[in-house]
């Protein structure tokens, strides 16, 4: 039996022919986002079935906004996923240099090497760039740190914009610092508020939320507090099920409502024998709780959410509790202060604990330009904790790109067999990023690239590329032109395991799917 009749349901492809149709959709899934890269890069406009709109320059959101059926080019977006998760930024040049590895792969195929042979030569190429990379690095400071930040941020904004979103997520960045100099990025919360410009945005050390104490009587600030976190309220229970209540007598259903509010003020004495100066709930407060609560002098908030709940409890050393009689003194979390105060015209809850803590809260005319703001301080952030874990940074401009290629090309005439090619072909992928900043600038890529590698031969430095508000090669570290250590070993090993994936498909196989009739409904 032949595999056609096996294979009947299937449309299948194979050999240099599935090659070559994958090869084609990395390339045109990396043409789609190829002008967002760089500081001269430009907006794409994504439009969802609703109609609803977004401007973004993230390569990243316009991949995934995108509704992407080929398998391969959802490979590809993968690689690039797992860069935002774990880099933050580079998520457009990881697709760009995996197609253009694909590309020159492809030209080695047609002259007969093998991609089981190309493959081993990029994971060689690959090996050879992660020992070799630290070599080009510069150990960054507090003024690199910035530039590094406003460098990830190109193409994003206005420079007002990323002066503005740099400089906080490196304050909110020394707020959550840990013991082991280590940046917490979960314990920064962003909220956003419209009807202003982006340079009010402002960074708060401590926890905000846009909640006011449930009583206006109640301290408007407590400081060196003790503080409870329910996961609950403190309410009146329902019935878990429809349940009916036969009253035979006038007093038994005020003995009840008695009862229920006996309970109740149970659970409040219980916080008051612990000390608890805050109290925070997921769910309600009954009244008669409110008004014991504030003669008391317990701070009090309600319905915060389960997320905010989790901050206050890394911030202020709680444990959540589930019941209020089963919480214990080492249930308790300690908070410096908390205090509602009005920030932007609303009022706002600011908690600040023994542990870090900072709210970045941004601020922008439309709800689309907030929108847009908060995805540049997510890649912002990102890019800090980078660096604060890793202090050591690469030129930008394409410089490390076009370093590292000139350095495989040497090592590329050490390697005896066909390997040696594709390891060149690699090399020849990596200055891809020179090229395309170039095109987006508005110069000529060829020129520009080969600008740079008479520049890098001729100074002996690795830190010179292209500076494309001139058009001149300049050296990147001198113009603040920098980025983590991170990002760059990242996007070429995600893009190595993308393109090695690809290539080592040699068949593709789709079952066909039948004409489905929609139901029609009377």
């Amino acid at each position: 039996m032949g595999d056609g009749e096996i294979l009947k349901d299937t449309t299948r492809s194979t050999g240099r022919d599935a090659l070559k149709k994958n090869v084609q959709a990395a390339i045109a899934l990396a043409g789609a986002i190829r002008s967002t890269l760089g500081p001269k890069g430009l907006d794409k406009l994504l439009i969802d079935d609703d109609g609803r709109t977004l401007v973004t320059n993230d390569g990243v959101t316009v991949l995934e906004t995108a509704k992407v059926e080929h398998p391969v080019a959802k490979m590809v977006i993968g690689a690039s996923s797992l860069q935002d998760k774990i880099a933050k930024d580079g998520t457009t040049s990881t697709v760009i240099l995996s197609s253009e590895m694909l590309r020159n792969a492809w030209e080695l195929v047609v002259q007969g090497i093998h991609p089981a042979v190309i493959a081993r030569g990029f994971r060689m190429a690959e090996q050879k760039i992660i020992s070799e990379i630290e070599k080009y690095t510069t150990v960054g400071n507090e003024e690199l740190f910035k530039q590094a930040a406003i460098s990830a941020l190109s193409g994003k904004g206005h420079e007002s914009l990323k002066q503005t979103v740099s400089e906080l997520s490196l304050i909110a960045g020394k707020y959550v610092m840990n013991k082991n100099r280590k940046m917490e990025k979960e314990k920064i919360k962003i909220i956003s508020q419209t009807g202003s410009v982006v340079e009010d945005s402002e960074v708060v050390q401590g926890l905000v939320l846009a909640k006011k104490r449930i009583d206006l009587k109640m301290p408007k600030e407590i400081k060196d507090g003790k503080i409870i976190l329910i996961d609950g309220g403190l309410e009146r229970r329902s019935f878990s099920s429809d349940m009916k209540l036969n009253v035979t007598s006038p007093g038994i259903l005020e003995q009840f409502r008695m009862k229920e509010r006996e309970m109740l003020l149970t659970q409040v004495e219980h916080l008051k024998s612990l000390g608890v100066d805050v109290v925070a709930c997921k769910e309600g407060i009954d009244d008669d709780v409110k008004n014991d609560l504030t003669k008391s002098g317990i701070q009090a908030f309600r319905r915060v959410a389960k997320s905010d709940l989790d901050l206050i409890s890394m911030s202020c050393d709680a444990t959540i509790v589930n019941d209020v009689l089963s919480a214990k003194k080492d249930s308790i979390g300690t908070c410096k202060s908390s205090v509602n105060e009005m920030l932007g015209g609303l009022e706002h809850w600011i908690i600040t604990g023994n542990g870090c803590g900072a709210t970045i809260i941004v601020r922008g005319s439309t709800v689309d330009i907030v929108g847009e703001v908060e995805r540049c301080f997510d890649d912002c952030l990102g890019v800090v904790g980078q660096m604060y874990d890793d202090d050591r940074l690469l030129p930008g401009g394409g410089a490390s790109y076009v370093a590292l290629a000139r350095c495989l090309r040497r090592y590329a005439e050490t390697i005896p067999g066909r390997e040696q090619l594709a390891v060149a072909a690699f090399a020849d992928g990596l200055e891809v990023i020179v090229r395309v900043l170039a095109e987006n600038g508005g110069l000529d890529p060829i020129e520009s690239l080969l600008s740079v590698v008479a520049k890098q031969t001729s100074e002996n430095s690795h830190n010179y590329g292209l500076n494309l508000f001139n058009g001149e090669v300049e050296d990147m570290v001198s113009n603040g032109v920098v980025e983590p250590l991170g990002i760059v070993r990242q996007a070429i090993i995600g893009a190595t395991e993308a393109s090695i994936s690809i290539l080592r498909i040699d068949d593709v196989l789709w079952a066909k799917q039948d004409v489905e009739i929609p139901e029609l409904t009377e």
